[in-house]
């Protein structure tokens, strides 16, 4: 997204990518879902955000003739009484507008989800900026890119996070699963969502998720989650429907305690920039810090203050 925006504007860039086979994204949903969690609340910044990024993936999808983009409808059915207190009390006072329209008994229908398709866009994505020669396939050692670039822009995930140049910002990390099924019968413009959620990807395929274990920092899929995900799938889809688990997928979320992500320039290294913690929400965020870096690069504009890294704590020492 960021390589977009930069190309957009007209501004010189290099891509440094040598992939990496347990990174998050490529095994991500690439889910948007209006109103979330357990407290039942529209996500952040959800009226500003969703306008923006589905612009931005429609744009992507006509520049790299791929399709990515997907409008979907979302069933939320209540897990307890809570939950359905809440999704009650929250709609008559109109808290969840308009994404939500009617409540029932079991549940309510969300407007405007989507899906992105992020191994497809990805492959697009790098086969159009090798072809353009600024995609290297290969690792980089950021004190030396730093030197020799006006600003270097770290959007590694996991790896910027853990290797020390911004030990200032207080990162958390939580290892996430998903199972593939092969099922017929789903509406495909259906995800189905009870704490879990059953996504159609492809006619007679679906996935089921996700999982989250704090502070687990490996991406290898685990028993325990793949009997916990087939559980939850009998019980969204039904003891009548059949289906197979085909594959299994993980991935290592990096996420920051106040559920923001984070943009910027170091406060020690004004060359050395950031985009990272872009949690389970990140094709909803990307857009948003591409366009801030732009905006800065070519206005001086400074970056959001509830997603700028200046936010936290100087350094150590």
């Amino acid at each position: 997204m960021l390589a977009a925006e930069l190309e957009q504007v007209g501004i010189s860039f290099a891509i440094a990518d040598a992939g990496h086979a347990t990174a998050a994204t490529p095994v991500a949903a690439g889910m948007v879902n209006p109103v979330t969690g357990r407290r039942i609340v529209k996500s952040w910044r959800i009226e500003t955000l969703l306008p923006a990024a589905r612009q931005a993936y429609r744009a992507l999808e006509a520049q790299l003739e791929v399709p990515v983009w997907r409008e979907l409808r979302m069933r939320r059915l209540f897990a307890d009484e809570r939950e359905r207190g809440a999704a009650l009390a929250k709609h008559a006072r109109g808290e969840l507008g308009p994404y939500v329209e009617t409540v029932d008994e079991s549940g309510f229908w969300i407007r405007e989800a989507a899906r992105v398709d992020l191994s497809r866009l990805l492959q697009a994505a790098r086969a159009h900026w090798t072809a353009a020669g600024v995609l290297r396939a290969e690792r980089i050692t950021l004190a030396d890119a730093v030197g020799r670039h006006a600003v270097v822009i770290d959007c590694r995930g996991r790896a910027a996070a853990t290797d020390g140049t911004f030990p200032f910002v207080p990162w958390e990390f939580s290892k996430g699963e998903l199972i593939e099924l092969a099922v017929e019968g789903l509406d495909p413009d259906v995800i189905l969502n009870r704490r879990h959620w059953v996504l159609p990807v492809a006619a007679g395929r679906a996935w089921v998720g996700a999982t989250h274990e704090p502070g687990v920092m490996e991406a290898t899929p685990s028993e325990a989650a793949l009997v916990s995900l087939t559980t939850r799938a009998r019980e969204l889809l039904g003891a009548e429907r059949t289906f197979t688990v085909v594959g299994r997928r993980a991935g290592v979320r990096v996420q920051l305690p106040d559920k923001r992500p984070v943009a910027g320039r170091h406060r020690e290294q004004p060359g050395l920039g950031l985009i990272n913690a872009l949690g389970g929400k990140g094709v909803l965020w990307a857009p948003l810090l591409a366009r801030q870096w732009v905006n800065h690069l070519t206005e001086g504009v400074p970056f959001d203050a509830e997603v700028d890294v200046r936010r936290f704590g100087r350094p150590a020492g």
